[in-house]
């Protein structure tokens, strides 16, 4: 087993613990009754996010950079031979994902070039599987699946009208890397649009998805890969060949989509065996090497570590006749390496900052809760006590007293929910602007500034008015949101002083992913609109698509907004309306101790085991929480990051 691989098993099993935690934590609130709807939906959410968590590997480049054969070498040498097609002329035409489904039997599906031509996206088609050729893969036969698999390289020859229609071709435009002149009035283009493999390797049942994309041209003319799939990738691989360094095609690739606007990026100077000479001494191609990653790391402004050198055909065929001396050669391991210490363990960190910011508050609130319960009623028990064997005048006036403060307390009480009641008037009223109908207005009148030109000039002021309405939206939420804590801050500050309530702090609104989400869509557009060739040759079909893409993020961010905002809204106050209601609870139940002692001193005793017993039950759930948040700290046994492993100098990636 790879290191990578150790280390994704490792985070797929510390993923489940985080799962179990949450799930202990839904148990235990249902136990104790302290669940409601909207907490255990939202528990029930958060635990089905965990079990479907993925993370990406997005494999780029210009054509013919060993994209395919890195991906035989790295997930499918096991099969001794090559799976995805990588050899000259006959490599990957169109973007693959690659996973593993445990619903379905292995598959390879095929979306037909001809479905560009409908005003439709590639997940619009996804949940159409009548779209889609589907092949079935016997894993007994590996001749079959290679013949299978073969079929991603397939092509078809076309009229030069019918690839103009589909957005493949333009005037200027006619030599790409998808689409080859074979007549003056014929072209050949790939015979697929996109492609769906669903395979029981072990990294991909560990949740790793790979995204295998063909050159240039079908990044160009495919927005859903350049707004939405490669943008949300955990991590993009970018392949340079080692003779040639950075060309200026590559320098375009790089630019357009990947510096500035992805997670992680790491370069892969693939075909070093290429520089193996006999006649040069090791030390003379080992500084040659070095001189090309140094290079390589200047042009694209990377840290020099985040370039590997490596030969993926070198290391493919030495995992298949398991030659340890040409592995150890390839270089492969240094990739696999970097991946597992520092790709995982940053993916890591983003979801058990996301668990904390969901549910850890929560848990810490009833964990506060609990403590507080335990130690009024160790208090309580104390006070009784000293009761014992004294006269019902005492047990009266410490009757007074606590009625006393009761009356007091629920003035606070009343208060705070009149004040609290406006702020959920108002949040209400913010959430409404993004309802759907709502959004449905939106991007209807934003469709319309660009309905009848589909030029990049009108795609450009349509977005441009979308994204100032998206900036209106999150600057009003966040304005709400900084008063409404500040409210929130000074009520628990409030009852911390008055009541003894723990410092509890209020869950915190995080919009950044979303607003870091919508600035890339803004640069995507951006880029497009000033593209030469766009402005030049501006193609019907391409626009549109983008366009129609550009408004699926931008609904998709809308509503992830308007969901975390709902959540927030709905927990901001959880913790202390749980302390609120414990205190008043035990503050009754002191009453009512007290009261029946004071009309019945021998009744002391009694109290006192009933007490005794709640103690014992208090403490146990004191217990099970601790329990709980150990599980979703996940900071101790499987899963931990390497030491010193972290993100280090990279763009925040969104949660």
């Amino acid at each position: 087993m790879t290191q990578l691989e150790t280390l994704v098993t490792r985070y797929s099993e510390w993923r489940e613990q985080l799962r179990a935690g949450i799930e202990a934590y839904h148990g235990w609130l249902d136990s104790h009754g302290h669940v409601d709807i909207q907490r255990s939906l939202r528990l029930y959410d958060l635990a089905e996010t965990l079990r479907n968590d993925r993370m990406v590997l997005a494999f780029l480049a210009e054509f013919s950079r060993g994209k395919s054969e890195l991906i035989n070498a790295m997930f499918f040498s096991d099969y001794k031979q090559r799976l995805l097609p990588s050899t000259v002329g006959r490599t990957t035409m169109c973007p693959t994902e690659i996973f593993f489904d445990p619903g379905e039997e292995p598959y390879i599906r095929l979306l037909p070039i001809e479905t560009r031509a409908r005003n439709e996206t590639i997940l619009a088609c996804k949940h159409r599987p009548h779209d889609w050729v589907k092949v079935r893969l016997d894993l007994a036969n590996r001749e079959e699946i290679a013949k299978a698999f073969g079929m991603l390289a397939q092509t078809k020859t076309v009229e030069v009208e019918v690839a103009r229609g589909l957005g493949l071709l333009a005037e200027g435009d006619l030599y790409t890397t998808t689409v080859l002149e074979k007549k003056l009035q014929r072209v050949e283009i790939p015979a697929w649009r996109h492609a769906l493999i669903n395979f029981p390797h072990p990294l991909l049942k560990s949740g790793l998805v790979i995204l295998d994309t063909p050159g240039l041209n079908a990044l160009g003319s495919e927005p859903e890969l350049t707004v939405s799939m490669i943008p949300n990738a955990h991590a993009v691989l970018f392949l340079l060949a080692t003779d040639t360094g950075v060309t200026k095609s590559d320098l375009s690739v790089w630019q357009k989509y990947v510096k500035g606007r992805v997670a992680r990026s790491v370069v892969v100077l693939n075909k070093i065996d290429l520089l193996w000479d006999d006649l040069k001494t090791e030390a003379e191609s080992a500084a040659e090497l070095a001189r090309q990653v140094d290079d390589t790391a200047r042009i694209l402004d990377l840290p020099r570590e985040h370039v590997i050198a490596l030969s993926a055909q070198k290391a493919l065929v030495a995992r298949v006749r398991d030659d340890e001396a040409m592995l150890e050669r390839s270089r492969i391991r240094e990739l696999e390496a970097l991946l597992a210490e520092e790709i995982i363990p940053a993916k890591q960190e983003i979801l058990r900052s996301a668990v904390q910011r969901e549910i850890g508050v929560l848990v810490d609130g009833s964990l506060h809760t609990a403590r507080s319960e335990l130690e009024t009623t160790v208090t309580e028990l104390k006070d009784l006590t000293q009761l014992a064997g004294k006269n019902r005048e005492l047990a009266r006036v410490m009757l007074t007293r606590l009625e006393r403060e009761k009356t007091t307390y629920q003035h606070s009480v009343d208060a705070f929910k009149e004040h609290y009641g406006s702020v959920l008037r108002k949040g209400h009223q913010l959430i409404a602007t993004l309802a759907d109908d709502e959004l449905d207005h939106v991007f209807s009148e934003n469709h319309k500034t660009i309905e009848g030109s589909w030029t990049t000039a009108g795609l450009m002021r349509s977005m441009r008015g979308l994204f100032d309405q998206f900036g209106g939206y999150s600057n009003s939420m966040l304005d709400f949101a900084n008063s409404t804590t500040d409210f929130v801050d000074d009520v628990y500050r409030t009852f911390h002083e008055q009541y003894a309530f723990p410092k509890l702090h209020p869950p915190q609104l995080n919009l950044q992913k979303h607003v870091v989400r919508m600035g890339q869509l803004k640069q995507s557009t951006e880029a497009f609109c000033s593209d030469p060739v766009n402005v030049a040759f501006p193609k019907f079909v391409v626009v549109r698509n983008f366009y129609e893409q550009l408004v699926t993020e931008a609904r998709t961010v809308f509503r992830l907004v308007r969901k975390d905002f709902e959540l927030w809204l709905g927990s901001s106050l959880v913790p202390l309306s749980d302390h609120l209601r414990s205190h008043q609870r035990l503050l009754e139940r002191r009453i009512e101790n007290v009261r029946k002692v004071s009309g019945d001193i021998n009744a002391t005793n009694e109290r006192c085991k009933l007490l005794e017993t709640q103690r014992v039950v208090l403490q146990k759930q004191v217990d099970e929480l601790a329990q709980i948040r150990a599980l979703l700290d996940g900071r101790a046994g499987a899963g931990d990051p390497p030491d010193g492993a972290d993100a280090r100098g990279h763009a925040p990636e969104p949660a």
